[in-house]
C-alpha cells in the first residue's frame, strides 16, 4: 500500500512524457519531444530510486 502514490505519480510522468513525444511527433516540435524523453527518463530513474530504498 505505502508503493500506491509512487506507483501513481510515475504512471503520470510516463503518461504524460509518452504524449509529448507523440504530440511533438505530430506537431514536429523537437523541443517539445526533448521534453518528453526527460519526462519520461526522469520518472524512470525516481522510481527506480523510490523502490530501491523503499526495500
Amino acid at each position: 500500500m505505502k508503493h500506491l502514490l509512487p506507483l501513481l505519480l510515475i504512471a503520470a510522468g510516463l503518461a504524460l512524457g509518452a504524449a509529448g513525444i507523440v504530440y511533438g511527433e505530430g506537431d514536429d516540435s523537437p523541443g517539445l519531444q526533448l521534453l518528453g524523453v526527460l519526462l519520461v527518463l526522469a520518472a524512470v530513474v525516481l522510481g527506480v530510486r523510490t523502490f530501491r530504498r523503499s526495500s
